[in-house]
């Protein structure tokens, strides 16, 4: 990896599916061993994506639900900790601004909850399991 720029692009599945799927694979089903029928829920083609990319290579991925959701926040190994996936969500947060919503939400892994806090995220609610994972749901209110 180089210091290159991050571009982050926004698109549909259509458009970006190919590169994120390969990342989720990595990331989620190789790395955290969740189950692929877990991993590909069928709202992929409801969501917009983000694909961060650099020197030319998919590192980073996240979707946007219709209704604010935030998921699927994934960043290749050799690339975390350089400022990715802040750029990933900074970009999933805008799309939600720009289309009207109040607040954007999502469920966080529980070891990733300080990354989602310094971004404003706050935790509601309580720890739950899914896809063998420890979570706690979390919100951000947007301003106008």
């Amino acid at each position: 990896m180089t210091d290159r720029p991050l571009e982050i692009r926004e698109g549909d599945w259509a458009v970006l599916g190919h590169e994120a799927t390969e990342i989720r694979r990595v990331v989620f089903i190789e790395e955290q061993c969740v189950p692929v029928e877990e991993e590909w829920d069928g709202r992929d083609s409801a969501c917009r994506h983000f694909l961060a990319v650099q020197d030319g290579r998919p590192i980073g991925t996240a979707r946007l639900l219709p209704d604010a959701h935030i998921g699927r926040v994934a960043v290749l190994a050799e690339a975390r900790g350089r400022g990715i996936g802040v750029a990933l969500m900074r970009a999933a947060i805008e799309a939600a601004r720009r289309d009207g919503h109040l607040r954007v939400e999502l469920a966080a892994q529980t070891h990733a909850l300080a990354f989602y806090e310094r971004l404003g995220f706050e935790a509601v609610g309580g720890e739950f399991m899914d896809a063998g994972i420890a979570h706690r749901n979390m919100h951000l209110p947007l301003q106008e």
